[in-house]
């Protein structure tokens, strides 16, 4: 079995005295392990960064079996996302989330997301608001995807500030209004889509309680884990530095 594809390192470790198992978000592969030998050597390792854009050949006997990787470098990212600590805990969280889709599924929009992800990973300005987004993607790649395009009560697609707990869908403001302590809350950066001015911490916060809630209904509890420590230290200084 062979192949050949493209994708974004998401993870590394070590396996015996000088290979390494690599993780990677692959466009046609999905999330895809293989062994590089002589993958902790000098020239090697910093190719093998997390958040580098790499090109694979991957290899093996039979499908099912972890095969061999041989890497090149497309673009680094790792030096410039090292450098700031926005973007090393959005990285962590944003792996965390990837390793709850099952090994070799592909999900090229959410490899094309990725992508954009990690050109802005150390931008606090827009890091937050572009993980939250993913997160969404991730939810809707996985079939718990939000309606957030139109009032679940009313049809309107004007003025949607809160989505219900539920169902994942939008409501608008005059309905919310009786059940205001039952609802999440939909930031504007959510709700105007793209043209929406930078979101305000209050918003950052709202982004990250809405899809927090969906992501333990659906994918976190169901499998007994918890959040990944790295989200809340990233929502922790994105609230503080906005």
């Amino acid at each position: 079995m062979e192949w050949s594809d493209e994708g974004t390192i998401i993870g590394v470790r070590r396996h015996g005295e000088s290979a390494v198992i690599l993780e990677v978000m692959t466009r046609y592969h999905g999330r895809h392990l293989g062994l590089v030998r002589g993958g902790r050597s000098s020239r090697q390792q910093p190719v093998l960064q997390p958040g580098n854009a790499v090109s694979l050949s991957w290899r093996a006997r039979l499908d099912e079996h972890l095969g061999e990787y041989k890497v090149e470098l497309l673009t680094s990212h790792a030096a410039r996302l090292m450098a700031k600590p926005v973007a090393l805990y959005g990285l962590a969280s944003i792996a965390a989330l990837l390793r709850l889709l099952p090994e070799r599924d592909p999900h090229p929009a959410l490899h094309e997301g990725l992508g954009v992800l990690i050109e802005h990973l150390d931008e606090i300005g827009l890091a937050p608001a572009l993980i939250v987004r993913f997160e969404l993607a991730m939810l809707g790649e996985l079939g718990f995807g939000l309606d957030l395009n139109r009032c679940a009560v009313t049809g309107a697609r004007e003025e949607l500030s809160h989505v219900s707990p539920k169902s994942g869908k939008a409501v608008s403001r005059k309905a919310a209004e009786p059940y205001l302590d039952r609802l999440l809350a939909l930031p504007r950066f959510l709700s105007e889509g793209q043209g929406a001015n930078q979101p305000l911490p209050a918003e950052i916060a709202a982004g990250f309680a809405l899809t927090g809630h969906f992501l333990r209904r659906y994918l976190y509890e169901p499998r007994g884990l918890a959040e990944p420590p790295e989200r809340a230290r990233l929502l922790e200084l994105a609230t503080k530095i906005h």
